[in-house]
Parts: structure tokens; C-alpha cells; sequence
């Protein structure tokens, strides 16, 4: 029986040594910018959390049609996100993005000027295409700029960007929850019209992807990029040189799209496709959406009061801690590396959702038992936010081949959005169902099949160039990899 190390398995992309490029402050304001477009998911998507409330009084709405107002966003979306790659190879991801932008902006106000469910459902398509664009390009685009040492930081500041939208969804149902019914949500929609417009006009400031320049052939624009997002001219330079080597393989249009899905790829690019996806998939099937979306129906059931204030307030505290989270796991990432997250992230939602589905069974509800709910679904916040929330986009468009990432990226964020919409789509009739505990023991259930996913398929990416992805994979038995092992056996 042969041994290698980890750090054998992949030696010449490891960028762990004293010399590796500082944080780059050009490259952290592009990313930063890049995926600030994402706020507006987040704003859009939870604002039906308090929203929904009004818009029943307001315009009748029922159950079922909360229900598919809510979660048809992500679904709406899947056409998007799966036509984003193309656009954004095609046209670049700064154009994409600015055409994120405008949907996004024509979406929100739609929104706000809604008179019916079927205008309603109108604008919401209009905002998935927005959304759509800007959840497959942001963390393609922050990938593909940052450097090495700082990659992990810059593509999870996206997911701080989407639970800021939350945020401040939370914050804007809870300051207009006094306005006339007919209004205040229509208020909560029209904040998100200027937005978009701002933000369209800084990307237009930012430089192209490098690596899509090099795909293009336009070289020495690359290098002036990169120049200006890595540490030193030499790791400029020896960047570059990577690129070109990985762009010798470009395939590109539709052969990218063979590759993946007409079993022309090898063994190794299909290894990483299954685990984009599994990755992808397990983020969303943990259950966040319906934390989301129903936290005041959730606490309501625990026992909270019945007042709509003290819901949202409740809702409110949940989002600041889902942000402190997030926060912590951006600057934990490239310290601590992405496994141990992941890992710990997983275990910590399948405990807090287990306790939280027991807290659910307590009849008559008590004082204790609504604090016990909060506690539990705070804690659940915190656990996704620390490694499943941010990492699985951040590790899907690391890991992926240069020319298949746009593509893949398409795939692992439909797959994400389309768990999404059938939990989003599905939680107050099966809440009715099997009851409300019922539904998050199933998500607790998943979160442990994720652990266990991410400890038997997922290496550490840490400090590893974009380039060396495909070689980690093709030199690791992943099925050996043990958290805390020096080595890793291979037969």
C-alpha cells in the first residue's frame, strides 16, 4: 500500500509559503462590487417573509398562493441561471452583470406597482432573470480575480452581500409594518428600484475577468488585470502563464455543455460536476429557505405571540445573527480552510433543526419552549452561515475547470434554486401534513447525508490556484481523506 500526502497530491499549486501575494485591495473592491448585485436576491426573496402578511389583508391572498408567490422566484430563475454561463463567456461577466442589474431593477418596480397574483408573478419572473445572472456570474467573476491567498475571503463575501439583502428585508418589514396595508408592502418593493441602477454603474468601473480575456486571446489586457489583483509582478506573471496553459484546453459554446452533460467528459470533470451538485443541492435541502421565508409562522407556532410585531422582531434578531455569522465565516475561510467549515457547518444545523422540530412537539406551547425555538433557530442560522452558506458557492467555482466553470456554475446553482423553490413551494402543505416538526426533523435528516457527504467527496482548496483544481482531484482518493489526517492512502 502506497502513501501520499496531501500536500504531495497537488505540490505545485499550493501557494502556502512566506512569499505568498498580499490581499490586493483592487482585487477585494472588484469582487466586493461584483457580488454587492446579489443584495437584491436576498431583499427580494425573505421580504415575503413580512410581506405576505399585508399583501393577504391587501389583496386576498391564499395559503397556495403565498406558497408559489414565495418560492416561483427560484424556479423562475432556473431558466437564467442556466443560460447565464453561456451569456457570460459570450459576452463577458461584467456585461452580465450590469444586465443582472437592469432586470433587477425593472423587477423591483413591477413589484411595488402589482394589482393582482398574476402581475405579481409577472414581476417575480422579471426579478429571476436578474437574480439569475447575478448568483452564477458574482462568484464566477470574484473566482476567477482574486488571487490564491485571498480567494476564499473574496468569493464569500457574495453570500454577506444576499443575507444583507435579507437583512435589510427583515429591518424594512419591521419599520413599515404600521403602514396601511395597501401600502407598506408596496413600499418594501420600491426600495429596491435604485439599488440595481448604482450598482450597475460600478461595474462598469471594474476590468474584465483575466481569465476571460485570455479566453479571448486578448493577453496583454489579461496581464494588466492581473497585475493589478496579485501581489507582485512576478505572481502576475506566473498567473497568466497558468491561464493560457488551462485556456490551451478551452472547448468552449456548446462543446462545454457536451462536455458536461453528453458523457464526453473524463472521469475526473465528472467527479467534480457530481460533487458541484451534491454540494449545491444539500446547501439549499438543509431547509434555510423555509427558515427564510416562514420564520414568523414558525415562531407563531412556538408559542410566540400572535402579535405581527412580535414575529417580525423575532424574524429581525435572526437576521443580525445570520449576519455576524456570515462574517465570521469570511474571514475564516482561507485560516481555517473550507472542509473543517463545511463539516462543522453540517452538524451544527442537523442538531439545532433536531431540537428545534422537538421544540415544535411541546403542547400546550410555554415561555420556555418559545425560547428554547428562538435559541434553536438562531443557532441554526449560525451553524449554515459559518460553512454551507457561503462555502458552497465559493468551493463550486473553485473547483471546476477554467472552461467549463461559467457552465458548471449554471448547473450547481439551478440544481440550488430548484431544491429551493420545491422546499420554498412546499412548506406550508406539508407543514399541514406531516406538522411542522415533521418538516425540519426531514431537513435534519439531510444536513447529517451532507456531513457525510462532505467528509467522504470534499478535499481542502485552501491557498490551492484555480488551475490545480483538476489535478487535486485526479491525484486524491477522496474516499480516504479523513478530517485531521497528514496522509491520505491510497492502494
Amino acid at each position: 500500500m502506497a502513501h501520499c500526502s496531501v500536500t504531495d497530491a497537488a505540490a505545485a499549486p499550493l501557494l502556502s509559503s512566506p512569499d505568498a501575494p498580499r490581499r490586493n485591495t483592487f482585487a477585494f473592491f472588484c469582487s466586493t462590487l461584483a457580488s454587492m448585485t446579489t443584495i437584491l436576491m436576498g431583499y427580494n426573496l425573505a421580504l415575503m417573509s413580512g410581506a405576505e402578511i399585508f399583501m393577504r389583508e391587501d389583496l386576498g391572498l391564499t395559503d397556495e398562493q403565498v406558497e408559489v408567490l414565495s418560492g416561483s422566484m427560484n424556479l423562475f430563475m432556473l431558466a437564467s441561471i442556466l443560460s447565464a454561463g453561456w451569456a457570460a463567456d459570450l459576452a463577458g461577466r461584467r456585461a452580465t452583470l450590469v444586465l443582472a442589474n437592469a432586470f433587477l431593477m425593472v423587477g423591483a418596480l413591477a413589484m411595488s406597482l402589482g394589482a393582482s397574483y398574476a402581475a405579481l408573478m409577472a414581476a417575480r419572473f422579471v426579478t429571476s432573470v436578474g437574480v439569475g445572472f447575478a448568483l452564477v456570474v458574482a462568484p464566477v467573476y470574484a473566482a476567477e480575480i482574486a488571487p490564491a491567498s485571498a480567494r476564499g475571503f473574496l468569493t464569500s463575501v457574495m453570500d454577506i452581500f444576499i443575507n444583507g439583502g435579507i437583512l435589510l428585508s427583515y429591518v424594512s418589514n419591521y419599520a413599515l409594518a404600521g403602514l396601511p396595508p395597501h401600502l407598506g408592502w408596496r413600499v418594501m418593493f420600491a426600495l429596491g428600484v435604485a439599488p440595481p441602477v448604482l450598482l450597475a454603474a460600478g461595474v462598469l468601473a471594474m476590468p474584465e475577468s483575466p481569465r476571460w480575456l485570455a479566453m479571448r486571446g486578448r493577453d496583454d489586457e489579461a496581464h494588466a488585470v492581473l497585475a493589478r489583483t496579485s501581489g507582485t509582478p512576478g505572481e502576475a506573471g506566473d498567473r497568466l502563464e497558468e491561464i493560457r496553459q488551462a485556456v490551451t484546453a478551452q472547448i468552449g459554446g456548446a462543446g462545454v455543455w457536451r462536455e458536461l452533460l453528453a458523457g464526453r467528459s473524463s472521469p475526473v470533470v465528472r467527479r467534480i460536476l457530481v460533487n458541484v451538485l451534491a454540494l449545491f443541492t444539500f446547501q439549499q435541502a438543509s431547509g434555510i429557505d423555509a427558515i427564510v421565508l416562514y420564520s414568523p409562522l414558525v415562531f407563531k407556532k412556538a408559542g410566540i405571540s400572535s402579535d405581527d410585531h412580535a414575529a417580525l422582531a423575532a424574524t429581525l434578531a435572526m437576521g443580525v445573527v445570520k449576519t455576524l455569522a456570515i462574517l465570521v465565516a469570511t474571514f475564516l475561510s482561507d485560516r481555517v480552510g473550507r472542509r473543517p467549515l463545511l463539516l462543522a457547518s453540517a452538524a451544527g444545523v442537523a442538531g439545532s433543526l433536531t431540537v428545534l422540530g422537538a421544540t415544535l412537539c411541546v403542547d400546550p406551547t410555554t415561555p420556555a419552549s418559545a425560547a428554547v425555538c428562538v435559541v434553536s433557530v438562531l443557532t441554526f442560522v449560525t451553524a449554515f452561515s459559518i460553512g454551507l452558506g457561503p462555502l458552497a458557492p465559493a468551493y463550486g467555482a473553485e473547483i471546476l475547470p477554467l472552461r467549463l466553470r461559467a457552465q458548471g456554475t449554471s448547473l450547481g446553482i439551478a440544481a440550488n434554486r430548484l431544491t429551493c423553490g420545491i422546499l420554498s413551494m412546499t412548506f406550508i402543505s406539508l407543514a399541514n401534513s406531516i406538522s411542522m416538526a415533521g418538516c425540519f426533523f426531514l431537513y435534519a435528516s439531510t444536513a447529517v447525508a451532507a456531513w457525510v457527504f462532505v467528509y467522504v467527496r470534499l478535499p481542502e482548496t485552501k491557498g490551492r490556484t484555480l488551475e490545480g483544481m483538476e489535478g487535486l482531484y485526479d491525484n486524491v482518493d477522496l474516499t480516504d481523506y479523513h478530517i485531521g489526517s497528514v496522509a491520505i492512502q491510497r492502494q
